[in-house]
């Protein structure tokens, strides 16, 4: 179907008729304050002679089309593509076109900085969106290399994957003018290239790497954020990367330079571009964050590192083998990290709480898929930016790597670069050389692991006899209906007794777990102890359930196991029990309250103040919900005044507690919180923490509009105006909701990063304020996917949703998804993970008992 959608059948027909596309050499003109920008393109490739296909061009205006030196009809573009008819085998194409500046995130991005009025522009291609920015073959494997010069305002710097070569200064009438001039890229994928635009300030360093190369570093951003910067423990982190990437691949840095730009009121964590990485701002610290954060920024920082590899140097054919970019890059930046970087201590630790926790969810919903995907449009892989490809793919890695060994792996993955560097691959490519240096049959293990979904349980089975000595263990392996896969795993068994009041490992035992039944012959005749813990060290990536004495010392002495990576496959089992309706919600909300204070990891912290968050919010049957999370709020203010002073536990329980704030009394400390009556050792009312008290207290109708005014004023920044849109849309007022109902759902005139902060406020506050939009969603949802862009439509999607679990919305959501049109893939694909997260509360609900 012609249009934005491109279908992976189109892409393999057009790479029939395109045999090669040797360059483009780009001209663009930024200078403008208009909607759009100039863009004039000059393509040469090789083609079948005679044919005819299409290049994508998301265009205002095309102003002249030349192919081989002949002038075509400006008509042959329809605003999406332009048709290329009568092709030669060797072809020049010149195409002078306008294209739009965007808002969303996505193409060229235009932002406009409140604090002092300067423009900032930066490209954020994947999946599909340089075709916003210039004519292109828009497909992973039609590779090409890139020339791009840049017309921008004198005082603006550009930044593109390559080096400049020369800045030309102009006086062009309307104000001076430069041009800056880029060496030409190495071959690679139309979606990694970029360009930065704007008068950022830099700081510079550089790197020697393993084959002497001096490698020229820099770390951007905006002028009013650079004070924030942390620039040293960018580079440490980066020089750190390099080193280990380098060592463990044999196989060089492939680029020239290595800059890292942040940019304003960016979609995601950061983005691959060669050379280039971009970043969001969230990553600059302003005020007190939690250590968890500053774990995240270091392993995105490794991780788009790895994508200089992965992705980049070697890039996917089509997006179905996405996971051999992001699988690899998040594995391989955790093991960065556990291996050559101060986290070493926690690296795997937080792996478990964050990654595989949004992996185990992710891999239960209906949308479930395998590690390879099946993608047969780009609708289908813009959604598929999920738990499955990054966390799963990551954790299934890992996998692999106990089960190969990690010297094997890595020579594989020299071998897989020198043979398809600069061209594109799929799996099998990787197979092959995994094959050939572990002498494992790593196609079956591929099977069964990265071509079929769905999570696995292990369940432990033990006896012992009347002196506690174990006559029998055995792990039972099982699947979910409609997922009948049982799978080979290597897992860790530790044993676990009570000493001087801490849970220390007495024994280990590893082994590889098969089929339905895996007797664990090496534990009988030993001692049973306090705990058996299932998974320790977290190789395998299975659900595990414990025998009930196991979970009571869990239970009661969870804070004094003494390794974070055990105690996360704890909190892991244990949450997987309550979101499997085998533990009520009510006592999953007393066991964490009762050990989260001693949690040292702080990423593992803040996953489980979330899952309470959910517990407390969704799970707790309704007749107990109001009683439970006021008490739980209460609890937490006790955990919070306890902490230690200036602790990172003491700000996320702060956090915490705010967000579960309820009844008058809690609003009443937040207020008191916020105007200093109430002062806690340690705890600064930071910018954003002020933030945080300011929304929570519109929420619960304690500031009005024009203190929100007031307080923006002080903060007139972009992190500003995003809270002050959360804030005011916090209000409970029917009238507040009903506008940022319209501005959200009907006129659409909120840039990306304000419209998601609007929708954290709008779905704030009680349920009763929310109820009159259930019909309105459902009308206007799917008009609202067709017509908005993919970043926009997604937030709006899933944040909008209406978030009380009952039986009528699921009956509603259940009907809306079967009356959608069978071109509505990826919309039904989102509402019905929305309607899979009600059927599991109402479950859980039912087991709250």
């Amino acid at each position: 179907m012609p249009g934005l959608n491109l279908t992976r059948d189109e892409a393999i027909e057009r790479a029939g008729i395109i045999k090669r596309v040797h360059t483009y050499r780009v001209d663009l003109d930024l200078r403008t304050d208009k909607d759009v920008f100039s863009s004039i393109v000059e393509i040469r490739f090789d083609a079948e002679p005679g044919a005819s296909t299409f290049i994508d061009a998301i265009t205002s205006q095309v102003n002249s089309i030349e192919l081989n030196g002949e002038r075509l009809d400006p008509a042959l573009a329809d605003g999406e593509r332009i048709t290329l008819p009568n092709l030669a085998a060797q072809n020049v194409l010149k195409i002078d076109a306008e294209m739009f500046y965007t808002n969303t995130g996505e193409g060229l991005h235009r932002f406009v900085d409140p604090a002092d009025g300067e423009i900032y522009l930066y490209s954020q291609f994947e999946v599909p969106d340089s075709r916003r920015v210039f004519p292109v073959f828009e497909q992973p494997d039609l590779k090409a290399e890139f020339e791009f010069s840049v017309r921008v305002p004198s005082h603006w710097v550009v930044v593109s994957n390559q080096p400049e070569v020369k800045i030309e200064p102009k006086d062009c009438g309307c104000g001076r003018a430069q041009t800056w001039y880029f060496k030409p890229t190495p071959r690679m994928s139309s979606y990694i290239t970029a360009i930065v635009a704007g008068p950022y300030e830099k700081v510079t360093s550089e790197l020697t790497n393993s084959e002497g190369r001096v490698i020229p570093l820099g770390v951007y951003a905006r002028k009013s954020l650079m004070p924030y910067v942390d620039a040293d423990d960018i580079f440490e982190l980066t020089r750190q990367g390099f080193e280990f990437y380098e060592e463990q691949f044999k196989t060089p840095y492939p680029f020239e330079k290595y800059d890292q730009l942040f940019v304003p009121e960016f979609n995601a964590g950061a983005m691959e571009n060669a050379g280039c990485v971009t970043y969001l701002e969230t990553y600059v610290f302003r005020s007190k964050v939690a250590e968890a954060l500053r774990e995240r920024r270091a392993i995105t920082i490794l991780h788009e590192l790895a994508h200089m590899w992965f992705g980049d140097l070697v890039t996917m054919k089509w997006w179905n083998d996405l996971w051999l970019n992001e699988s690899f890059a998040e594995f391989m930046s955790t093991l960065a990290a556990a291996e050559n970087t101060r986290y070493a201590q926690e690296a795997w630790a937080t792996f478990s709480a964050s990654e595989k926790t949004w992996a185990y969810r992710q891999d239960q919903l209906s949308s479930t898929h395998p590690i390879v995907a099946e993608i047969r449009d780009l609708h289908d892989v813009q959604v598929n930016f999920d738990g499955i490809t990054y966390a799963k793919g990551a954790s299934v890695l890992r996998q692999m790597v106990a089960w190969v060994g990690q010297e094997n792996f890595m020579a594989a993955l020299k071998k897989y670069f020198d043979k398809h560097a600069w061209g594109n691959t799929v799996l099998d490519d990787l197979l092959v050389e995994l094959e050939e240096t572990s002498g494992r049959d790593v196609r079956a293990w591929s099977a069964k692991w990265l071509e079929t979904a769905g999570v696995n349980t292990l369940t432990v089975e033990v006896a012992d006899d009347a002196e506690g000595t174990i006559t029998s263990l055995g792990i039972r392996q099982s699947y979910a209906a409609g997922y009948e896969t049982l799978r080979p795993h290597r897992a860790v068994i530790g044993f676990y007794n009570l000493t001087d009041g801490k849970l220390t490992r007495t024994d280990r035992i590893e082994l590889d777990i098969d089929g339905e039944l895996t007797e664990v012959a090496e534990a009988v005749g030993k001692k049973r102890p306090d705990l058996i813990l299932l998974n320790d060290e977290d190789l395998a990536f299975a659900k595990v359930r414990l025998d009930e004495r196991s979970i009571d010392t869990a239970v009661k002495h969870l804070g004094d196991i003494d390794s974070s990576v055990a105690r996360g496959v704890v909190w892991g089992s244990l949450w997987d029990t309550v979101r499997d309706a085998q533990m009520p919600a009510r006592q999953y909300v007393e066991f964490v309250l009762n050990n989260i204070g001693k949690e040292t990891n702080s990423t593992a912290l803040r996953t489980q103040l979330g899952n309470l968050s959910i517990a407390l919010r969704s799970f707790v049957n309704p007749e107990f919900r109001d009683e439970t999370r006021e008490r739980a709020a209460d609890r937490l203010w006790s955990l919070a005044c306890a902490a230690q002073p200036d602790s990172d536990s003491q700000l996320q329980l702060v956090q915490a507690f705010v967000n579960q704030t309820r009844t008058e009394a809690q609003y009443e400390i937040v207020q008191r919180l916020f105007e200093g009556d109430i002062v806690l050792d340690g705890l600064e009312i930071d910018t954003d923490l002020r933030w945080t008290l300011i929304c929570r207290l519109a929420t619960g109708g304690r500031v009005s509009a024009t203190q929100i005014d007031a307080e923006a004023a002080n903060d007139n920044t972009a992190t500003g105006q995003q809270y002050a849109a959360q804030a005011y849309a916090s209000q409970p007022s029917e009238q507040v909701k009903a506008e940022y109902w319209n501005k959200i759902m009907v006129t659409g005139e909120l840039s990306n990063m304000i419209q998601r902060y609007a929708i954290f406020g709008f779905k704030s506050g009680e349920p009763e304020l929310i109820a009159p939009y259930i019909e309105p969603y459902f009308e206007l949802i799917e008009g609202i996917w067709r017509s908005r862009s993919h970043e926009i439509s997604m937030q709006i999607i899933g944040g909008m949703y209406p978030s009380e679990p009952t039986a009528e919305l699921l009956e509603r959501t259940e009907t809306y998804l079967a009356s959608l049109p069978e071109d509505a893939a990826a919309l039904r694909r989102q509402i019905a993970e929305a309607r899979d997260g009600v059927a599991r509360a109402l479950k859980v609900q039912a087991a709250d008992v």
